[in-house]
């Protein structure tokens, strides 16, 4: 399977969720925060850093639940209204 190219917009948008992940842990090591989601905190630190800005779904939801932050949440803050109006005309 071949992989299209992420999009200068899915990037940002990716490290606009990792840094929004890196504040919801504030204090609580990378590893805590991976083993209470059930992911690698090379996964997080992927995530975090911005390297693997498109995460499964199950992952975000089990990082959201990990960090007690709700997915609307997370989703309100990775998406600027204008990003979202120019995505959803294009998708």
């Amino acid at each position: 399977m071949v992989r299209t190219p992420l999009t200068p917009w899915e990037r940002q948008r990716g490290e606009r969720f990792g840094a929004l992940l890196r504040q919801a842990r504030g204090d609580r090591s990378m590893v805590e925060i991976a083993a209470a989601a059930g992911v690698s905190a090379e996964t997080l630190r992927k995530i975090e850093t911005g390297r693997a800005p498109t995460p499964a779904f199950f992952t975000v939801s089990a990082l959201a639940a990990a960090l007690e932050v709700s997915l609307d949440e997370l989703a309100a803050a990775c998406v600027q209204d204008s990003d979202f109006g120019d995505q959803a005309l294009s998708a």
